[in-house]
């Protein structure tokens, strides 16, 4: 897939206030600075299209954009550290999670994890918080030009590990960088096929 036009659409609040629309949907979502913006950025080949910071807490709506005037992609509030107050925090994961299942033409949700770490107990719970409400989502790793191939490769037998102690079938993952768009192709593609088979009826 090439991107070839990206529009701001708008940004919600909640459910209610999100765009009506049939399109198909992907949503983006991670601990506070995961390097989500920046991900969408390279995927969008768009330097300023989410807006990126280093402080954690940058996001704070739903951020909506149409994508090649056939799906739309939701930039999503980080969850875990942020420099908010709780209330916030507490309302921002409530309108969340209520977009999350209950927004019908949302296809996939991408859970961004910063490859620099091991399993974190805050990304596997809200991982399993997925699967509980039979949410389709995929794991991209951010963040692969910080480190080796080797410490790739031991985070990776690491998330396996405990995956594999949640679930037989693991869900997809990608390992991604924004500074070298490796990952690009293969998260444009696990999202044209869906968008394909949406199209199709």
């Amino acid at each position: 897939m090439k991107i070839k036009t990206k529009t701001f659409v708008l940004s919600a609040p909640d459910l209610k206030r999100c765009p009506v629309s049939t399109l198909p949907e992907f949503a983006f979502i991670g601990r506070s600075n995961v390097g989500k913006s920046s991900l969408i950025n390279m995927l969008c080949d768009h330097k300023d299209l989410a807006k990126t910071s280093g402080k954690p807490g940058k996001t704070q709506l739903m951020n909506f954009f149409l994508i090649n005037e056939r799906w739309h992609l939701v930039d999503l509030p980080g969850y875990g550290f942020a420099k908010i107050s709780k209330s916030t925090r507490e309302r921002w994961e409530t309108e969340t999670k209520n977009y999350l299942k209950k927004r019908e033409n949302l296809r996939n949700i991408f859970v961004l994890i910063d490859i620099r770490l091991e399993p974190q107990k805050i990304d596997l719970e809200f991982m399993q918080w997925l699967a509980d409400h039979n949410l389709n989502f995929s794991i991209i790793f951010t963040k692969c030009d910080k480190v080796s191939s080797n410490q790739i490769s031991k985070t990776l037998k690491l998330w396996v590990k405990e995956l594999q102690k949640m679930w037989q079938e693991l869900p997809h993952a990608v390992v991604s960088s924004s500074e070298t768009g490796v990952g690009k192709d293969e998260i444009l593609g696990i999202i044209e096929a869906m968008v394909q088979d949406s199209e199709m009826g």
